[in-house]
This record gives C-alpha cells, sequence and structure tokens, in this order.
C-alpha cells in the first residue's frame, strides 16, 4: 500500500490549487479524480472570470484549466491518477480507490475533498422528458462535445449560470425563448443579464415552469406566475414553444464522503445544503481532513481556487512544511474576503455565519 502526506480528491479549480499549493511547500501529495481529465467544470466554461489577475480575471475557464492541469503535472512530488474513483475513507486514514483496473488502498496522513457539487433537479409535470437538461449537461454537449442541445430552449434559472449558459446558447446559433426565475429578481452579475437582455432575450422573473408538453419528446413548456409567497397563480399559465428545457436552478454540495468520514455536518441553505463544518483553514471536524470549493459551500470557481490554496497550505503546514506559510495564508485569506465582499457576497457570508453556529444541525 502506497502512503503519501496529502490526498487530493477531486481535480477541479480547488483540488488542483490545492495540490499546487501543497507540493509547493515540499508535501508528497496524490490527486485523485474520477474523469480522465483535470480541470472539473472549468473544461466547460468558455466565459471569462471576474475578480483580479490572481484570480484570473479575463480568462476563459477552459484556458484556467489548461494552465493548472499543466502546472500539476510539471510539479515534482505529485502522483497523479485520474480514471478513479475514491470509495471510501476509513479510520487508519486509508482511502480505498476503484482503479481502471483494480481496487487499490492509499495512505494519506491528511485528506482535502474537492469533490464539487451536483445539479439539482426540478420537479414539474413531464420533467422526465427527452429534452430536459441540466445546464452542466447543455455546456458538456457544447463546449466540449461541440453538439448542439436543440434549436430553442427555454432557461429556468437567472442565476449566473442560467444567465452564462444562455449567453452561450446565443453563441452557438441556438435561440433562447425566455429565462425564467422564480425569485422576484435576477440572482446573477447585472453584466451577465444585460448581454442576454440585449439579445433580445426576455427574462421573466417571479416565474417557474409548470409542465413540460410532448409525448415522445419536448415540445413546448407550459409556464405559470408566482405570487408574493412563491405560490403559482392559476390563470397565468402561457405556452413557450421550445425543444429545449435547461434547467439552471442551482447545486448540492457533494459531501458523501465526508458523511462516509465522520464529518460533522451542517444544513446550510446560502451554501447550497449539507456541507461539513470547517473553520478558516477548511479544516473540518475530523482533524486530518480539509474541504475546499463547492463541497464545503457553492460558490464561483474564483473562490474555489482560493480555497483550495488555504486548504492546500494549511494541510502542508499541519505537516511541518511551514515555510513562509502565514505569509501565503494571510494573503489567500485577504482575497477570498475580497471576493465575497459586497453585496454579492451577502448569501455566502450569512451562510458561513450560520454554519459558524451548526447550521439547523439536519
Amino acid at each position: 500500500m502506497k502512503s503519501v502526506e496529502i490526498a487530493v480528491v477531486g481535480a477541479g479549480p480547488a483540488g488542483l490549487s490545492a495540490t499546487l499549493a501543497a507540493a509547493g511547500q515540499g508535501a508528497s501529495v496524490a490527486l485523485i479524480e474520477r474523469d480522465e481529465h483535470l480541470g472539473g467544470q472549468l473544461v466547460k466554461q468558455t466565459h471569462k472570470f471576474f475578480g483580479s489577475a490572481r484570480q484570473e480575471a479575463g480568462t476563459r475557464g477552459v484556458v484556467i484549466a489548461r494552465r493548472l492541469g499543466q502546472a500539476v503535472r510539471e510539479q515534482a512530488g505529485i502522483d497523479l491518477r485520474l480514471a478513479t474513483t475514491v470509495l471510501g475513507y476509513y479510520s487508519d486514514k486509508v482511502l480505498y480507490l476503484e482503479e481502471p483496473d483494480r481496487l487499490a488502498k492509499l495512505q494519506a496522513e491528511r485528506a482535502i475533498f474537492a469533490t464539487g457539487a451536483s445539479e439539482r433537479m426540478l420537479i414539474f409535470g413531464n420533467n422526465d422528458r427527452p429534452g430536459v437538461y441540466g445546464a452542466g449537461a447543455v455546456q458538456t454537449l457544447m463546449n466540449v462535445h461541440g453538439v448542439m442541445p436543440g434549436r430553442r430552449v427555454l432557461m429556468i434559472g437567472a442565476g449566473n449560470i442560467g444567465l452564462i449558459v444562455s449567453y452561450q446558447l446565443l453563441q452557438a446559433g441556438v435561440q433562447v425563448a425566455a429565462i425564467v426565475e422564480a425569485a422576484p429578481r435576477i440572482g446573477g452579475y447585472l453584466v451577465h443579464a444585460a448581454k442576454v437582455r440585449r439579445a433580445g432575450v426576455p427574462i421573466l422573473t417571479g416565474h417557474t415552469v409548470k409542465e413540460a408538453v410532448g409525448e415522445e419528446a419536448v415540445e413546448a413548456a407550459v409556464i405559470w406566475r408566482l405570487d408574493e409567497q412563491w405560490r403559482p397563480v392559476p390563470g397565468t399559465e402561457e405556452r413557450v414553444d421550445c425543444d429545449v428545457i435547461c434547467l439552471a436552478t442551482g447545486l448540492s454540495p457533494l459531501g458523501e464522503l465526508m458523511w462516509q468520514a465522520g464529518c460533522r455536518m451542517a444544513y446550510v441553505p446560502e451554501l447550497g445544503g449539507h456541507v461539513p463544518w470547517h473553520d478558516d483553514d477548511l479544516r473540518t471536524s475530523h482533524e486530518d481532513i480539509y474541504v475546499a470549493g463547492d463541497a464545503s459551500g457553492v460558490e464561483e470557481a474564483s473562490a474555489a481556487m482560493v480555497e483550495g490554496r488555504i486548504a492546500g497550505l494549511a494541510a502542508a503546514r499541519s505537516l511541518g512544511h511551514d515555510r513562509d506559510v502565514e505569509e501565503k495564508l494571510g494573503e489567500a485569506r485577504r482575497e477570498l474576503a475580497a471576493l465575497r465582499a459586497g453585496p454579492t457576497g451577502e448569501k455566502i457570508r450569512r451562510g458561513l455565519e450560520s454554519l459558524r453556529q451548526g447550521g439547523d444541525g439536519r
């Protein structure tokens, strides 16, 4: 059985950053990724990032994935394991792995779980019809495989994902009939909303989808208005012709490994659902396990990269790799605070405050 100092699970923006930070301190690191590529969601993000130069502002996600992936491959001390799934984490600090051709064990003094998040489904009539997609699936089809998901799309959700994917659909030559948002206001950055509005796409706040229409596949959708208590208003139904209903209705942190490992979990709606309690170093209630990225609370990829850096540095420091680490941690924490400042960061700040108090304990 092989041993390393730090095992990082997940090679998205948080996991790649954590790996580079820990290895850069001199720690031996194993990076484990269930897919066959590095970058996670970054490989399908063709839009340019916001933030500062340190967070790759003005750079497209696909380029960031390529840069981070190349840095990982060139960094000494990293055991890279692609197409490998972590089946469990056990009290003897052993991770059980399902590799392409065998089951294996890996012992790690510290583990960083950067497992990301999964898309939420929405309950409505005929939501199992072909043509109902999650936004991530639409991005994968278009931006990874070059396949149009359909000819005319109804987007559900006006957060950043819904707005960005709508614009990417327009760039690919796909019509966007409308963007429907249940909340009374747009949840994403207004700069993204302005781009799709300039392209003639209406954004209908206070609305949701009632049902998909079509026997064999989506032929249209019926939407309706919501009142101030988020209840559908009968008589406001409207048919929208489309062959794709795209759901950008939020993400839920993937915390299965942390549940299984015995980390204390809390339900915090502002962070996306159940997340592990963690301190400012991203250390969980399990002293040997750290968390970073969407698994710790759903945010933008820029925040995930900074969180990964903090977790990697803190985990390495706990093993004695403390060269200039306090200065690096201080810089990373300042960056993260800046990303969470202002009105756009209010939700995550509120969620983190709730987490420190234990959430609702569910």
